[in-house]
C-alpha cells in the first residue's frame, strides 16, 4: 500500500461561517491519528459558500 497517498472521502459545498476553519482545526487535532484530515476552502465562484473536503492520509 502507498503510504504517501491521499484518497478524497467527501466533499460537501456549506454555508461559508468565520467560525468553521475552527471545527475544521479541532477535527485535524483530534482525528490526525486515525489517518483521517480535514480540509476548507472559499469557493471561487461563490464566497457566500465554503468546499469541506474529508480526505484518508
Amino acid at each position: 500500500m502507498d503510504h504517501n497517498k491521499i484518497e478524497t472521502l467527501s466533499t460537501i459545498k456549506i454555508q461559508y461561517s468565520e467560525d468553521l476553519y475552527k471545527v475544521v482545526d479541532g477535527l485535524n487535532r483530534t482525528l490526525k491519528e486515525d489517518d483521517l484530515m480535514f480540509g476548507l476552502a472559499l469557493d471561487e465562484d461563490d464566497h457566500e459558500k465554503a468546499i469541506f473536503t474529508i480526505y484518508r492520509t
